[in-house]
């Protein structure tokens, strides 16, 4: 290799290494989503979530964390409407999340968690974590 393309590699692998920083400096997002889940389908919809939607998605680049709540009460106020699930999802940056839900992936998996839903199906909530 001569001096000038490895100081060119060199360079890009630097300003690789810094937006990577940049992303990894700043808190992860995090899309909370509110599942009507049908009473019959629950335990097909918690299967699906730990066998198929999980896996793949915690392979995808930025991945923070995924996991599947079921609502067990209201403390205070109440409880969201038509919600018995939520599913918070985490990724380092927002961009990555759109990423993820325009691959070939998402659209083999998402199915297996929408299909036990009923009514309006979901809402959704994006957030930065502070």
């Amino acid at each position: 290799m001569n001096r000038r393309n490895y100081l060119k590699t060199m360079a890009v692998a630097g300003a690789a290494t810094a937006a990577v920083g940049e992303a990894a400096g700043a808190p992860p997002i995090q899309l909370h989503v509110d599942l009507d889940v049908e009473a019959a389908k629950e335990k097909e919809l918690v299967s699906n979530f730990q066998t198929i939607f999980k896996p793949t998605i915690s392979k995808q680049p930025g991945f923070v964390e995924v996991k599947l709540m079921k609502l067990r009460k209201a403390m205070k106020g109440s409880a969201p409407a038509n919600t018995s699930y939520r599913l918070l999802i985490s990724f380092q940056t927002e961009e990555q999340r759109v990423t993820w839900v325009a691959t070939a992936d998402h659209q083999r998996v998402w199915p297996s968690i929408e299909k036990n839903l009923k009514g309006d199906k979901f809402s959704a909530v994006l957030f930065d974590l502070a």
